[in-house]
């Protein structure tokens, strides 16, 4: 009962988190990687001596190639992204990687996407994401479409989108912060992270409102009674600790792979961290409190009529 006797707390912390994320997406904006934005991508592994990532971008530097970011991949190699490379370009960064034959690697993968494609992919990654949430809205609605008392079904649905606007939100504000102070890019693998966290967030909010329906129900069948905030915060109290316990041990594996994985998965793993932390918190701090601010207005209205 205390989340949701103290919602208008969690309202005030959530419109704060909302408005600093929201603060950093426009004035940062967010750094696109090769995959939005068009570029080169080349894929390097050695065999023997492989040079320091300091050597691997003075090679870089001096062959006459700006605007490249070099992360390390496993023990034997690099992913080098570049802006689109022309012909003479690429054999220049070819042979930095090499170093004049100083080092023995040989390029594993060089893909080139261009501007046009690099749109394509953005407003994709945009139309998954919008139909992502629609397709939750409609399973909300026919899921729970047997209730209808005090609050309809379509409002859970509305609900929870609204808790899932916070939770993508809030891991975009994170890497706009990041990409302006730390290079952070948003790729593909931002993107897949996102319709993760979507999925981990939704599944968190329904096991809570599930619990509602079912304690409803209850209610019904033993002519119990019980207001609708008492029901809401019964079933938060219920569902609490499973689902704090979930999002903990994911984290820990998500923590795991942040600091001992790879470069190549290391903004990945951490956009997953900070979505899951959101997501945990929305479904059980935001949208729970909402529906009893909904079942208020509702009896608010019909008051007034």
């Amino acid at each position: 009962m205390f989340i949701v006797k103290n919602r208008t707390f969690f309202y005030i912390l959530s419109s704060l988190i909302m408005l600093g994320s929201l603060f950093s997406l426009f004035f940062y904006g967010l750094t696109y990687g090769i995959d939005f934005k068009g570029g080169s991508i080349i894929d390097v592994r050695y065999t023997g001596t492989m040079p320091t990532l300091e050597e691997m971008k003075e090679g870089l530097a001096s062959s006459g190639i700006t605007g490249y970011s070099v992360r390390e991949a496993g023990l034997d190699g690099y992913i080098i992204r570049t802006p689109h490379l022309s012909e003479v370009e690429r054999q220049s960064a070819l042979s930095a990687i090499s170093n004049g034959g100083r080092w023995v690697g040989e390029v594993k993968r060089f893909d080139s996407v261009g501007p046009t494609l690099g749109k394509e992919l953005k407003s994709k990654a945009l139309i998954s994401l919008l139909l992502v949430i629609l397709v939750i809205v409609i399973f909300i609605t026919f899921a729970f479409r047997k209730i209808s008392e005090p609050v309809a079904s379509w409002k859970y649905g509305i609900i929870a989108i609204i808790a899932l606007i916070h939770d993508v939100v809030v891991p975009t504000g994170v890497f706009a912060l990041l990409g302006h102070f730390k290079g952070a890019e948003v790729d593909s693998l931002f993107v897949t992270a996102l319709l993760v966290i979507l999925g981990f967030s939704i599944h968190d909010t329904i096991v809570v409102f599930d619990r509602v329906r079912e304690n409803l129900r209850k209610n019904n069948e033993r002519r119990q009674k019980e207001t609708f905030e008492e029901t809401v915060g019964k079933s938060v109290s219920q569902t609490f600790t499973r689902s704090i316990n979930t999002s903990l041990t994911t984290l820990i594996t998500l923590l795991a792979l942040y600091i001992f994985g790879s470069d190549a998965t290391r903004w990945f793993s951490l956009a997953l961290l900070v979505g899951i932390i959101a997501g945990t918190y929305s479904s059980v701090f935001l949208a729970s409190p909402l529906l009893v601010t909904v079942e208020r207005w509702q009896a608010k209205k019909q008051l007034k009529k």
